[in-house]
Parts: C-alpha cells; structure tokens; sequence
C-alpha cells in the first residue's frame, strides 16, 4: 500500500534521512524505530506531506506522492496522528472526533465511524461532552487516535502514542492498535517502547543517523542484539 523508496529529506540545509526506504502491505503493522534523532518523525512527516523529499519517491496505492499537498493525501487515506496529540483543548471530546471526519472520503460515514469510535473506546462515549483539554493524558491520546480513525484511514500513521503515558494506559494502546490491526487496518507506528511494538509488529525498521541500520520480522529482531547497538550508538 505504502512504499517509500530512496528517500532523502530535511529542514532548509540540514539532510535528516538518506537514502531510505520501507514498505507498508495492506494489514500490516510496521514499527519504525531508532534513538531520539534518528530521524522517525521526518519520516513520517515527509509521507504525509509535510515535508518534501529532495530525492526518491512516496506510493500510495500505486499512486506517486511527491508534491502531493498534505491534506490530499489525508484525502487519499495516509492519516497522521502527531506526537503530543494536538486535539483543540476548548472544544468537547465529540467536537475533535468530529474535526477528523472533514475530509470529503469521510464525511458520509461520520456517524458510523463515530459509533465505530464510541465502540472501540467506551471511554470516549462518556467523556463526548467534557472539554478536550479535560482529559487525562491517556484520554487525550485515545481522543487523538479516534480523530484519525474518522478520517477513513488506509493507513494510520502513529508518531509515539504512548510517549509520557503511565504503562496501564500503554497497555491499554497497545491493545487497541492490536485489534485495530485484526480489523485490517495497515499502521506505520514510530513507538519509544521498543518491546510492545515489536510484539505487535509485523516487519519493523531501525533508523540510525537518518539510514536504516536493520529491518526484519518484528519479533525477530526482539532477540537481536544489534538491536541494542542502534540505540545505543545513535548520535546526538
């Protein structure tokens, strides 16, 4: 469904990736992983648009991406769930679900998705009218998570959503991504918590210094000592 093949990318003067390239198949789950710096997030923000590679190219579904404005490729089904959440605090738990079902591809099926949300995560059902900036830490991610699965997502890209969360909620996430996953649902996940997505993982990639180091079978590489090597030679 999503492949990037050869890509370089960064801010202004400063390259941040070379020459990298993953795929995503239909009902994967693919963990991105690698030390603070490695170069995660630019990834994930050049698939979605919000940087532009200088080299190499994006497909989705067969099409090409490069220079594709961020929000048609959230129309094409590549959704983006950022680090830190970003939901709109003074508006209610509903009103950010809602916000997620604007693109036109999903708009007819807001209310099955929202019931769809409300299922998956009961939770939400009974916070719907408090205030997104209400929430717990953990609340707001799920929040956030539900915003992208209004979106009709063919791919749900996730960028460390258990990051600062207490390890119940992590739990809780993983489980959620788990049967997201059961569902069909394709998931490109960078994740600080190396072991629960590896777990989860179908195939999984280590970023260091902006190249990937390895890649293999997720819980192939749960046994892999080089693993440790990645993180732990990653320069600053």
């Amino acid at each position: 469904m999503l492949s990037i093949e050869h890509v370089a990318a960064g801010y202004g003067e400063i390259r941040v990736l070379h020459d990298v390239s993953l795929d995503v198949a239909a009902g994967q789950v693919v963990a991105l992983l690698g030390a603070n710096g490695a170069g995660k997030t630019t990834l994930l923000r050049t698939a979605v648009g919000l940087l532009h590679a200088s080299a190499g190219q994006i497909v989705l579904n067969g099409d090409l991406l490069n220079r594709v404005p961020a929000h048609e490729i959230v129309q094409r089904g590549l959704i983006m769930v950022p680090e830190g959440r970003a939901l709109f605090p003074f508006m209610t738990v509903e009103e950010n679900l809602e916000l997620g079902s604007y693109a036109k591809r999903a708009r007819d099926q807001r209310s099955y998705n929202l019931n769809r949300v409300y299922r998956l995560l009961p939770r939400l059902k009974e916070r719907r009218r408090q205030l997104g900036g209400s929430l717990s830490g953990g609340e707001q991610q799920m929040c956030a998570i539900g915003r992208g699965l209004m979106a009709c997502p063919d791919i749900l890209v996730l960028d460390e959503p258990s990051l600062g969360l207490a390890p119940i909620v992590v739990r809780d996430i993983f489980a959620l991504l788990a049967e997201l996953r059961n569902e069909g649902l394709s998931i490109l996940l960078v994740e600080q918590h190396v072991t629960h997505a590896l777990a989860l993982a179908d195939h999984a990639f280590v970023l260091q210094n902006g190249r990937i180091a390895m890649s293999g079978p997720g819980r192939e590489l749960l046994g892999n000592p080089a693993l440790k090597r990645a993180y732990m030679g990653q320069k600053h």
